[in-house]
């Protein structure tokens, strides 16, 4: 018998986020390096800020990272570095290597 106000199973929002803790890159530590780098294609980091040097995975979210650190320069689109761009190695390659700084198992 169990207590009230106690689920006897899983909630679809639990179960959810067990998915998305699983799933998710969330970058950190040593794995995450290549990640946050945006080396080889594998990382989500895509674009780089010519101005500070940090990296963000898309144009919209470089646009917010430059209104807030740097307010009196002008925002150039076409200033953005594409790290993606830089690289060069054929899509084999990057597909069967794993994605850095995913958290959970591979065994899926």
């Amino acid at each position: 018998m169990t207590g009230k106000a106690k689920p006897k199973k899983h909630t679809a929002k639990e179960i959810q986020a067990k998915i998305d803790a699983a799933t998710t890159n969330r970058g950190g530590g040593k794995a995450g390096i290549a990640d946050r780098t945006g080396q080889d294609k594998g990382g989500h980091a895509k674009y780089e800020c010519p101005h500070c040097k940090i990296t963000a995975p898309d144009v919209k979210t470089m646009q917010i990272h430059h209104d807030s650190k740097h307010p009196k320069l002008a925002f150039d689109e076409a200033a953005i570095v594409n790290r993606h761009a830089s690289t060069s190695t054929s899509q084999a390659a990057v597909a069967e290597k794993p994605r850095p700084g995913v958290r959970g198992s591979l065994k899926k």
